[in-house]
């Protein structure tokens, strides 16, 4: 198949990956429509403990495949809603996420690599977020999404000119957390990947519920229900005893058990 998400799970890291070498890794509204359920299936299982995000070859993702959007919706479904979805799909996952970015970052990609937790990306990429070439409303929650990374100036730069920005200025503005020099992303990707499977998936899903970006994230009583968990769970014990007597602590709790209770 031409265009399609690929996905393996090795050693609790997910891995999906855009698929569309004859456009650029552009998103079908099939590739949009699938990407929901995916992530479903991956959170729902109990050894992802990190998913990271990418495109195939050399480049991320340049954006949506307008002649796809063409294509007919199916039953009661808005076509531009899509790309919302997934987005919103992928902000709601539960567990860390990291876009790996080689490449063109544009549009539709930049909204799923903003979508994520974090950005690697490698020298030379490019971003841009493009709905004023088309005369397209980019959605609200997509918006508010870019401002609460980059700020609103940067946001207006982004969305007014359709301009596109390199891995200097991204990084700079805090629309990726590291640059890493060419042949260097995978390496660090699967380090920091490692890192983050080795530390506390409560304190992970806790932060996630409380740092502003992710749909629905504010919770009355939020910061007493996550506190109960890390000392039910034993973490914080665990974590605890572990610098006491400077060893690594071995964390139990699967973000997996209480996936989509808050």
């Amino acid at each position: 198949m031409e265009s399609q998400l690929l996905h393996s799970v090795t050693d609790g890291t997910a891995r999906v990956v855009i698929h569309h070498p004859a456009k650029r890794n552009a998103m079908t509204a099939r590739m949009w429509r699938e990407l929901p359920p995916l992530l479903d299936r991956l959170a729902a299982d109990p050894a992802v403990r990190v998913l990271v995000l990418t495109g195939g070859g050399d480049t991320f993702c340049a954006g949506a495949d307008i002649s796809s959007l063409r294509e007919p919706a199916g039953p009661g479904e808005d076509p531009r809603s899509l790309a919302v979805r997934a987005e919103e799909a992928l902000a709601a996952f539960p567990r860390p996420t990291l876009a790996a970015v080689r490449g063109h970052c544009v549009g539709g990609g930049c909204q799923l690599a903003a979508a994520c937790d974090l950005r690697f990306a490698e020298e030379g990429a490019l971003f841009g977020v493009t709905p004023a070439r088309l005369g397209i409303v980019y959605p609200e929650s997509s918006t508010r999404r870019l401002a609460s990374l980059v700020g609103p100036s940067t946001a207006k730069y982004l969305l007014f000119s359709a301009e596109l920005i390199g891995t200097e200025r991204a990084l700079r503005t805090g629309l990726v957390d590291e640059v890493l020099p060419a042949g260097e992303l995978e390496g660090r990707v699967a380090e920091f990947t490692r890192v983050l499977r080795s530390r506390s998936a409560v304190t992970q899903a806790a932060a996630k519920a409380f740092v502003p970006g992710r749909a629905g994230a504010e919770h009355t009583g939020a910061e007493e229900y996550w506190t109960a968990q890390a000392h039910g769970s034993g973490d914080t014990a665990e974590g605890v005893a572990a610098f006491l007597e400077r060893r690594e602590p071995r964390f139990g709790w699967s973000a997996g058990s209480v996936a989509g209770s808050r």
